[in-house]
């Protein structure tokens, strides 16, 4: 859809119109969803989520094949698809560590990277391919496609179940009781050392990052002149990157000074958009380069991020932290969102990229040098669980 927008209107700020929409749906509707998936059956949620969204796919099919999508009509399905979004991620975030031995948390984090990169490759390459041949309402049939092939291991796989059951004795205590489990989550947040100072920092990068996340397509297309083929040679490069880091953090058997490996990766992600911004017009092997290095760092820091939070959440209280924790990361990425658009047109697009890159670097080695994450004991969460979750329980008692 973003690509349709890119060619159908050609402006940054559509782009960052349309970004900032599904954004700020998500980070509305992911508190709600979390507190949803500790309270009820996982497994038939993603399976209400995911058919809904399939639908909405389908009416999306119709509506491009009756030439009945506009701008405002693309909008409107994007917004609808990321709503349902919101509730899928912090489902799928919930139910891993209920199935995974703790000690290969980091591994499996890694390998879903390594599967996500390599789809994403042939995802990329083959939606290339699919936009010369093919009209919009066509290509929207994969995902209906691939909706159905999901369903079948998702029936048949047992999900555990570690909801709490609620025994209600008033009406008040049920009109109460979203409020005080969404309380319990952000009270986990904090009693988690270090955890909310992971979280504002992703937020931090989350904002400098929201240009490039908007205007990737028509950096491209408009600065570099490129076409949909060299558009995925770059997004292919990128989850190059994705993969090799999914390879790296996979092969490693044991992460010493976890903490340290977050922060010098996540500075390196940001070297690698500095490549990215100042790479000459057409030069798109630097553009590559610089997608590379960034791919490389996401599953890296994102495995140990996620492991984190496994070893040292309670389960039944995931879906609601990693939601509202999502849900600050994202929190400020609307007003980046919608502030690309204007910036982009006024400084140009590489120079706002370099800006925005320079300044998380900036960020992420002030946040390392001038707070205590540095003490954060990362490396034995999971023995720590206990402790924490004897405190979390008295703060909800």
């Amino acid at each position: 859809m973003i690509w349709w927008l890119t060619i159908e209107t050609g402006s940054a700020t559509i782009l960052a119109v349309a970004s900032f929409i599904t954004i700020l749906i998500m980070t509305i509707a992911m508190p709600i969803s979390g507190v949803f998936t500790d309270k009820y059956n996982r497994k038939t949620l993603i399976l209400i989520v995911d058919s809904s969204q399939a639908i909405i796919t389908l009416i999306g099919i119709i509506l491009f094949q009756f030439n009945l999508m506009a701008v405002l009509t693309v909008l409107i399905f994007m917004s609808v698809r990321s709503l349902f979004q919101a509730f899928h991620q912090p489902i799928v975030g919930a139910i891993l560590p209920t199935m995974v031995p703790l000690d290969k948390l980091v591994r499996i984090n890694s390998i879903g990277f390594l599967f996500l990169g390599v789809i994403q490759i042939f995802a990329q390459l083959v939606a290339s391919i699919l936009w010369l041949l093919f009209p919009a309402h066509i290509i929207l049939w994969i995902d209906i496609i691939t909706f159905v092939i999901a369903l079948i291991p998702l029936i048949l796989v047992r999900i555990p179940s570690v909801n709490r059951k609620f025994s209600r004795t008033s009406r008040e205590k049920k009109k109460n009781s979203f409020f005080k489990d969404f309380v319990v989550g952000i009270k986990t947040l904090k009693i988690i050392p270090g955890l909310l100072i992971i979280v504002l920092m992703s937020m931090v990068i989350t904002f400098f990052m929201a240009p490039l996340k908007v205007l990737m397509s028509l950096y491209v297309y408009g600065y570099h002149g490129g076409q949909v083929g060299d558009y995925a040679l770059v997004l292919t490069f990128f989850q190059g990157g994705i993969i090799l880091g999914a390879v790296i953090a996979s092969v490693k058997k044991k992460w010493d000074h976890k903490s340290r490996s977050i922060f010098i990766h996540m500075a390196l992600g940001m070297v690698g958009l500095v490549i990215f911004a100042i790479a000459p017009k057409g030069f798109y092997i630097v553009i590559s380069a610089g997608a590379i290095l960034t791919g490389l760092t996401l599953p890296i820091t994102g495995s140990l991020t996620a492991t984190y939070y496994q070893t040292t959440v309670p389960l039944d209280k995931m879906g609601r932290v990693s939601s509202i924790s999502s849900t600050i990361s994202a929190s400020i990425l609307p007003i980046g969102t919608i502030l690309s658009g204007p910036l982009a047109e006024i400084l140009g697009i590489p120079v706002l990229f370099l800006i925005c890159s320079v300044l998380s670097l900036i960020a992420i080695v002030s946040v390392w040098s001038f707070t205590n994450i540095r003490k954060v004991d990362f490396d034995n969460s999971a023995k720590n669980k206990e402790l924490i979750s004897e405190k979390i329980n008295n703060e909800e008692n």
